[in-house]
Parts: structure tokens; C-alpha cells; sequence
């Protein structure tokens, strides 16, 4: 007869796979609110360009931190930017 191991439930298998928690986040302060700064201009490209990956893609405000006000005027931004050829649309 074969012999069977003890089976360890799927709870058990995570626990081991992630490792213990930290404990809670830190939120990322969106940058905007934060530097008070009145307006997201599309010709401001140093600052736009945090905002992009290099492969040209928006990142996402749960990376970036950035509010939803400001993330709105971000994306509008840096499309403007592009229609302009101050950012490019993929990389190279």
C-alpha cells in the first residue's frame, strides 16, 4: 500500500509563498498637491516625463501616486505633449 503525507491546505501553501506581512502601506502624497502646484502645463516635459515608463506608456496612479484630479490633468498632459512631438508616443 502506498503511504499518503499529510496534505497542508491552500492557506498554508500562500503563507509560505509571500512571507510574512509588513504590516500596512505608506500612501504615496500625490506630487501635485503636495509641490502646490497650480497647473499641469503639456510644454513642462522634465516633469511629464516621471510620469511616463520608457516605453512611453501613462503610469497609473496607484504607481505614481498622484491624486485623481491631478492624474486626470497628467494623461491630458501628456497627450497634448505627444500631438505636439514633445513626448514621443512609443519608444524607440
Amino acid at each position: 500500500m502506498r503511504k499518503t503525507s499529510t496534505t497542508r491546505n491552500s492557506r498554508d501553501k500562500l503563507k509560505k509563498k509571500r512571507g510574512p506581512r509588513k504590516g500596512p502601506f505608506k500612501k504615496k502624497e500625490c506630487k501635485f498637491c503636495v509641490e502646490k502646484i497650480p497647473m499641469v502645463d503639456y510644454k513642462d516635459v522634465s516633469r511629464l516625463q516621471k510620469f511616463i515608463t520608457e516605453r512611453g506608456k501613462i503610469v497609473s496612479s496607484r504607481i505614481s501616486g498622484n491624486c485623481a484630479k491631478h492624474q486626470r490633468k497628467v494623461a491630458k498632459a501628456v497627450k497634448r505633449a505627444r500631438m505636439a512631438a514633445f513626448l514621443p508616443f512609443v519608444a524607440e
